[in-house]
């Protein structure tokens, strides 16, 4: 099957008022990112390297620094993101390194990282294959990546109920669904058309697991 390996609509920029928006919606529940952290440090030996790729708000690297004595940083393009991510790292009292750079030319040097992961920003990539590299890249030799994000094929009957479990305002809710439905689900990609773009990737092994409205795709240097 052939993937577009870049994508010619890059989508809004998550910067401003959009990622205020984005920041207060999804931090309004802090579970997920904390049982996500939980199971991630569960894989990994004290001291790993980890770099999360779209951090946005950072809650996840957050959790992840709470969960264990880990070395974190944070990729993102958003200037906006970067400040609020480290100003929430600061109120938590933890260490994070979060910067600005872009997933398809990542500025660290090759084999630095025990574990890449991101988390529902892959569909979002312009140039996915080349994230894809240079998330192999910066792995050392037996690291992994984990890619967390949404499903094309995902119903939209299973979305809504996502959204409406988010316990969200009327209006907050109403702009999360639109989204999903007019944007979200058009960047994203199927179980197959992730599969393409992981074989052309240079990864060793690979495992794509299906959830409810997403997939977990585990690859191994």
């Amino acid at each position: 099957m052939q993937t577009a390996t870049h994508k010619g609509y890059k989508g809004l920029g998550m910067e401003g008022w959009l990622a205020r928006w984005y920041t207060s919606t999804t931090g309004k529940d802090q579970k997920p990112f904390r049982d996500l952290a939980q199971q991630i440090a569960s894989e990994l030996k004290l001291g790993s390297k980890i770099l999360e790729v779209a951090p946005g708000p950072g809650f996840l690297a957050i959790e992840l620094a709470k969960a264990g004595n880990f070395e974190i940083t944070g990729l993102d393009i958003s200037t906006t993101f970067v400040d609020i991510a480290r100003a929430n790292a600061a109120r938590e009292g933890v260490r994070v390194d979060f910067q600005r750079g872009n997933a398809s030319a990542i500025p660290f040097e090759h084999a630095t990282f025990d574990l890449v992961v991101c988390r529902a920003a892959f569909k979002n990539f312009s140039a996915p294959l080349e994230a894809l590299r240079e998330m192999r890249r910066v792995l050392k030799p037996g690291g992994k990546a984990l890619i967390l994000d949404l499903r094309k094929d995902a119903p939209i009957t299973t979305i809504e109920q996502h959204v409406d479990d988010m316990q969200l305002s009327a209006p907050s809710a109403l702009f999360t669904k639109w989204t999903f439905r007019l944007l979200l689900l058009k960047r994203a990609y199927t179980y197959e058309q992730l599969a393409a773009l992981v074989k052309q990737s240079g990864f060793s092994k690979s495992r794509i697991d299906q959830e409810s409205i997403g997939f977990a795709a585990w690859l191994e240097k």
